[in-house]
C-alpha cells in the first residue's frame, strides 16, 4: 500500500506542476491579441484652411486591430500596438465658392469628398489593478497619423495629405460580473492641445467563450466614439466623428 501511494504520488506531482505553473503563466506574461468590426456613421467638415467644408458622409465598415504583452517586471510599463483604418467617403453640393488645397470649386457644383485618418497606436501602461473583479490600466498613447483628405470632381482628385504623431492619455478599466462569464468594460484616449484634440471612447460588455489552461477566448459588443479635430497639422484642418457599435473577438495566452 506504502508503495502504491508512493507512486500515485510521483505520477501526480508532475501534473501539480504543471496545474500551478499554467495556472500563473498570467501572472509571469500574457499576450492579448484582438481585432473589431466596426460599423460607422461619420460626420463633419475638412479642409485645408479654417473654413471647412461640411460633407454628408456615408455609412462605413471600418476595422481595427491589436496586440498587447503584458509581463510583471517592476517599472517596466506593458506595451500595445493597435492599427485603426479610419475612412470616410461622402458629396456635397457647394452653396458658396470652396477653396481647397489652391483649387477653387465653385457654387453649384457637386464634389465628392474622402477622408483618411487611419493611425497606429504605440500605448505603454500600468496595472494598478488585475484580478476577476477588476482591473484598471492608466498610461500613454502615441498616436501615428497618416492622413489624407481629398476633393473629387470627375477625373480631378486634389489630394492634401501629412502624417505626424499625436500623443493622448490612455486609460481602460473592466468589472467582472459574479458568478457570470460576462465582464463589463471601458476605455479612452483622448488629448488636447491648442485648438486641437482628438478623443477615442468605447464600451461594452465581454463575453468568455473559452477559458482554459491555455487559452481565453472573449467575444466583445460594444460601442465606439471618435471625434479627430485638427488645427493646421501639417496643413489639414478637421471636426469629423467616427460612431458606432462593434463586435470583436480577442485571444488571451
Amino acid at each position: 500500500m506504502k508503495n502504491g501511494r508512493l507512486k500515485t504520488l510521483q505520477w501526480l506531482a508532475p501534473l501539480a506542476l504543471l496545474t500551478v505553473t499554467s495556472a500563473q503563466a498570467d501572472t509571469i506574461f500574457g499576450v492579448y491579441a484582438g481585432g473589431q468590426y466596426w460599423d460607422t456613421q461619420s460626420s463633419g467638415a475638412y479642409g485645408t484652411d479654417r473654413q471647412q467644408q461640411t460633407f454628408n458622409f456615408d455609412d462605413e465598415q471600418q476595422g481595427s486591430y491589436y496586440v498587447a504583452v503584458e509581463h510583471p517586471i517592476p517599472l517596466v510599463p506593458n506595451v500595445k500596438v493597435r492599427v485603426n483604418d479610419i475612412q470616410a467617403m461622402g458629396t456635397v453640393t457647394l452653396d458658396q465658392n470652396y477653396s481647397f488645397n489652391g483649387q477653387t470649386y465653385t457654387a453649384g457644383s457637386t464634389v465628392a469628398g474622402m477622408v483618411d485618418l487611419s493611425h497606429t497606436d504605440f500605448t505603454l501602461y500600468y496595472e494598478f489593478f488585475d484580478n476577476d473583479l477588476i482591473s484598471f490600466d492608466f498610461g500613454a498613447t502615441a498616436k501615428r497619423v497618416d492622413g489624407a483628405l481629398a476633393f473629387r470632381q470627375g477625373n480631378n482628385n486634389n489630394e492634401a495629405s501629412g502624417d505626424g504623431w499625436v500623443p493622448t492619455l490612455y486609460s481602460q478599466v473592466r468589472v467582472g460580473i459574479p458568478a457570470t462569464d460576462l465582464t463589463l468594460y471601458a476605455l479612452a484616449n483622448a488629448i488636447s492641445i491648442d485648438d486641437s484634440s482628438i478623443r477615442d471612447v468605447e464600451a461594452g460588455i465581454e463575453y468568455r467563450l473559452i477559458e482554459n489552461l491555455a487559452i481565453y477566448l472573449n467575444l466583445q459588443l460594444g460601442y465606439r466614439d471618435m471625434q479627430i479635430e485638427l488645427d493646421d497639422a501639417d496643413g489639414l484642418y478637421s471636426d469629423i466623428s467616427f460612431k458606432g457599435p462593434y463586435l470583436g473577438l480577442e485571444i488571451h495566452f
